[in-house]
Order: structure tokens, then C-alpha cells, then sequence
């Protein structure tokens, strides 16, 4: 049998290469791993099954990564190998089936060591006609321990052909094979794990594990703030117990999205209470012993200050939720003096704050302002980190400039804020390119051949009647087009940071409120448009525009 290098860091020299040739003509083969992958055991497929006994012994009771766990299996093992290229997963269960086959086989034994964190060590041993061959260091049985992989693990481990060297391994292996006290025959839990792996799933459970997949990091932040809901307490106050189930709904996902993200837009049309959501929200972060100060127009400093505990207002409805929040106007940003509800502003510590909720916060669009430099710079960016709640029925007025500016105050300014959480290098890049596709979609510059660009070709007049020739144009003003332009990064922002509901989707989704609430009031049907959709009306994954 050849000798080959002593050290096996998978850099220089590959556990599986090693394990390839000292298989070749081995007639048994032993292993202890905390983990067997199939992907494992397809680097080493065409040996493995060509020796004529296999024993392998996981050093500990790892967790299975199966579609369907059971919460009362005690333990079991893990089979797949996270981070692989998708090009792996794909063969997934034609590799599950193929090792089944071959575990199947009596000559192949699999054992377990009953107690987690017991065996730490890594062992390969062959033996055959020439000689045995082992390999004892670090390298668990994976794709990436045993050196196959585009990224292998920087392992260390030795390698020895000499007899007795091998002779101690055997024995050693031998004795704890056959323990029972300490190990388990788990072959069949095994088999069955690779079953599930490798068996056939209806259409719909694929799609909805896709779907879990992709919002698998929303549901568990949301599962997060949900369980500490109730752990604080917060369910047990009169502003939550007071809102309505798509209510409640929308300030967990608030809070998650704050927790995430340090900001949110809580955008839902008007009538839908976005106040007593906020207030919610901001019981929530008071419980947490965090301070809240609300910023709102003039003419809605009495509403705000209602809910305040030190007003002692008699219609306040939540009293026993004792609110402390500090309530001023955006007028307010642009004074160094003067009492305002019992606030002196000339002595007034504006970055004193762990929450800023900021009411109709469109009217900070504008990040040239004074009041919106004050507010960025003062209020969020000084002192203690700052998280920005953003409520507004109409975050964009006259371009996603707007938005971007609003989205500014929950980073700070900083372009690459949700580079690591939602993958958005450059917030001022992916609001460009939405803009200009926009732009180009709503002008038809694109997709309508022929219509010329803004102001080419146009009189007034005929710029006027734009929108409505464009409507009855076969092809122009596609919804599914202007999203799939919009492009991946831009629906991935809006989503990480906005929550944007209508009555439309209360009265679809929440059929069973909807008898508690009645009906919504309905407003007097009148052309409505807007400066920047001019009448059109679209629905992306957070924003609902008006309709063509």
C-alpha cells in the first residue's frame, strides 16, 4: 500500500484522496465522525461499496436535518451538509436513495455513542491483504471535513501505515464497538432519516417549503418578538388588548422590523389606525424601560397628548398603561426656546431618546431641510443608537427621493446600513434604478415603441391626455412588468423595512374582524390622482400605488 504524506490539512493533501487509495483494496473499513453526510459518502461512493465490511460509529448524537422532524425523536443524525453550492441539493435525493441502498447491506454497521459531548475524536481505519492505513485528527465525515469541496476546511490530521500503530487503533475501536453501555445500534433510524430525505413530496409541499425558505428569517424574528411579548408582560396591556387582529399583527411585525433594522415605515391607508399601533409599539419599548418621543404636526400634538399618563386626560382610554412618551411637533426641530406642553426646548435633551416615532413623516422628505438635519443629526444620530418608526399613508409625493430620504433617518444617513441584512449595498443606488425604471415604464419609453419621452413631440395638451391614451394601449402600463423591472434589490428593501396594508387586504385576510369591525366607512367616489403616478395605481411587495 503507497505511503503518502503524514499530514493531511486538506490544503496540501485531502483526507478523501488518502481514503481513496487505502480503500482500493481494503476489505474493511471503520470510522468514528460526529457527523456521516450523503455528500460525504459520495466522494468516497465507488470504494466504499466495493469494501467488504464497514462499520461506522458517530461520536455524537447530532441533529438531523429533515423536511419533516419529530419533536419526540431524542436524537438523531445529520445527513446534509449545509452551504453547499445549490448544485448539491439538487441531487440530494437521488444521493439519499443511493446511500440508503448501500447502508441496507449487512456488511454495513452503524452505531451511536449515548451521551452528547463524550467522543470528540475523528478516526479512519482500513485494513487489507497489504496492510491497514489510518487517518486520526480532526476531519468529520462531510464533504468539506474530507477535502472535497470548493472550500474545503483547513483540518489537521496524521496518517499511518505502520503496523502497530494500526493494531492500537483496531483494538481500541473494537472494544468501544462493542460497548453497549456506551453505544447503539442506530442503523435503522438512519435508514429511515435517509428515507425522508430521499422520498418524492407532493407539489404543494414543495412550494410552501420554498415559501418558508425565503421568509425563513422573518418568521423567526417575528417568533422572536412574539415570545417576548408575552414574556414582558406587554399582552397584558390595555393598548393591545384593545387592537384589532391585523392591528396586533402589524406591531409585531413592526417590532421585529425595528429590532432588525432599527427603523420601519408603517404605511397602512388611512382609517387602518396607525396610532394605536404606534402606541403599541411604543408600550412595547416602554416596558423594555426604553423612552419614546413622538414628533407630529401641530394640529396633531391633542391627539398624541391624550394618551399621555402625566396629562390625566379623562377620555384617555388607556390610563393603567401609564404612557411617558414625550410628544412635539416638527416645528418644534426648528426652535431653541420657548415652553411647549411643559417642555423647555432651551434646555431640552433631544437625544435622549431610544425611540423616535415620527407622524405623517412625509413631511421629512426633503433631506436638505433644516428641521430634517436637525432631526438626523440631533435627534437619531447623537447619543445612544435611535430606532425610527415612520408613520405616513403617503411616504412618496413626488419620487422614491422621498422615500429614500425617510429611509435615511432609520441608518443614519449611511448608504450601506443593510448591506449584511438585506444584502442592499447602496440605498442611494437601488432607489435610483427603481426611480428611472419608473419612469421609463410609466412614460412608456420601453415598452410602448413609438411614445416619446416627456416633453418630445408633445403639446400641452397632448401631455395631459397622456395617461388616459396610454391606458387603452394594448401592452402599455403592465403591472407585472413594472415589478419585474423594479428589480430584486428594491422589493427586498421595501420589504425589510416598510409595512403597507389596505382595506382591501383587512377585508380578504381578516374576514373573521371584519365582522367585529362592520364595514369600513366609504369614502365619496372622486378622481383622485398623484404626482407621481399620475393616476396609475400598482402593487409591489410593500407599496400600493394607484390603480391603472
Amino acid at each position: 500500500m503507497p505511503t503518502p504524506s503524514h499530514i493531511l490539512d486538506n490544503q496540501t493533501a485531502t483526507v478523501a484522496d488518502y481514503l481513496r487509495r487505502s480503500l482500493h483494496d481494503a476489505d474493511a473499513f471503520d470510522c468514528v465522525s460526529a457527523y456521516f453526510t450523503i455528500y460525504g459518502y459520495e466522494l468516497l461512493a465507488e470504494a466504499l461499496e466495493r469494501v467488504g465490511a464497514v462499520r461506522f460509529l458517530f461520536g455524537e448524537p447530532g441533529s438531523v436535518e429533515q423536511l419533516d422532524p419529530k419533536p419526540q425523536d431524542p436524537k438523531s443524525f445529520e445527513l446534509t451538509e449545509p452551504g453547499l453550492a445549490p448544485g448539491y441539493a439538487l441531487r440530494q435525493r437521488e444521493l439519499a436513495r443511493r446511500c440508503a441502498d448501500w447502508v441496507k447491506q449487512r456488511r454495513v454497521g452503524i452505531r451511536s455513542m449515548r451521551q452528547s459531548n463524550f467522543l470528540h475524536g475523528k478516526m479512519y481505519l482500513a485494513d487489507g491483504p497489504a496492510g491497514g492505513a489510518g487517518v486520526v485528527g480532526s476531519s468529520n465525515f462531510t464533504r468539506r471535513g474530507l477535502g472535497g469541496s470548493d472550500r474545503p476546511n483547513l483540518e489537521i490530521n496524521l496518517a499511518s501505515d505502520d503496523a502497530a500503530t494500526m493494531a492500537e487503533l483496531r483494538a481500541w475501536f473494537n472494544k468501544l464497538w462493542n460497548d453497549g453501555r456506551r453505544t447503539e445500534d442506530v442503523k435503522q433510524r438512519v435508514l429511515d432519516a435517509l428515507a425522508r430525505i430521499g422520498q418524492d413530496y407532493a407539489p404543494e409541499r414543495v412550494y410552501f417549503k420554498t415559501l418558508y425558505e425565503m421568509f425563513r428569517q422573518d418568521i423567526a424574528a417575528m417568533q422572536a418578538s412574539t415570545d417576548d411579548l408575552d414574556a414582558s408582560g406587554f399582552t397584558g396591556s390595555a393598548v393591545w388588548n384593545k387592537l384589532y387582529e391585523f392591528q396586533k399583527d402589524g406591531a409585531r411585525s413592526v417590532i421585529a422590523k425595528l429590532r432588525a433594522h432599527n427603523g420601519c415605515i408603517l404605511a397602512d391607508s388611512v382609517g387602518l389606525g396607525k396610532t394605536y399601533t404606534a402606541l403599541a409599539v411604543i408600550k412595547y419599548f416602554e416596558l423594555r424601560n426604553e423612552r419614546a418621543l413622538v414628533l407630529c404636526p401641530s394640529k396633531l400634538q391633542a391627539n398624541w397628548s391624550l394618551y399621555q399618563s402625566a396629562n390625566g386626560h379623562t377620555q384617555n382610554p388607556f390610563v393603567g398603561d401609564r404612557f411617558g412618551y414625550t410628544v412635539l411637533a416638527h416645528t418644534d426641530l426648528s426652535r431653541d426656546s420657548g415652553w411647549v406642553g411643559g417642555v423647555n426646548l432651551a434646555s431640552f435633551n433631544w437625544a435622549g431618546y431610544d425611540l423616535v416615532v415620527i407622524d405623517e413623516s412625509h413631511n421629512f422628505r426633503n433631506d436638505g431641510g433644516q428641521r430634517y438635519r436637525r432631526l438626523l443629526d440631533e435627534v437619531i444620530a447623537s447619543g445612544a443608537r435611535t430606532k425610527v418608526l415612520l408613520l405616513s399613508a403617503t411616504p412618496v409625493n413626488t419620487g422614491l427621493v422621498d422615500l429614500r430620504n425617510q429611509i435615511y433617518l432609520m441608518t443614519e444617513g449611511r448608504e450601506d446600513a443593510f448591506r449584511q441584512s438585506l444584502g442592499v449595498g447602496s440605498i442611494r443606488t437601488v432607489m435610483a434604478a427603481a426611480q428611472r425604471q419608473f419612469r421609463e415604464w410609466e412614460t412608456g419609453t420601453v415598452a410602448g415603441a413609438g411614445t416619446p419621452r416627456r416633453g418630445q413631440g408633445r403639446g400641452r395638451g397632448q401631455s395631459q391626455r397622456r395617461g388616459r391614451s396610454r391606458a387603452r394601449g394594448p401592452g402599455r402600463r403592465n403591472k407585472a412588468q413594472l415589478l419585474n423591472r423594479l428589480g430584486a434589490d428594491f422589493l427586498r428593501l421595501l420589504d425589510g423595512v416598510s409595512i403597507a396594508r389596505s382595506r382591501r387586504l383587512v377585508e380578504q385576510f381578516y374576514a373573521a374582524e371584519m365582522e367585529r369591525i362592520g364595514q369600513f366607512p366609504r369614502r365619496c367616489q372622486q378622481a383622485l390622482t398623484h404626482p407621481v403616478t399620475r393616476g396609475a395605481r400598482v402593487t409591489t411587495a410593500a407599496w400600493t400605488l394607484p390603480d391603472v
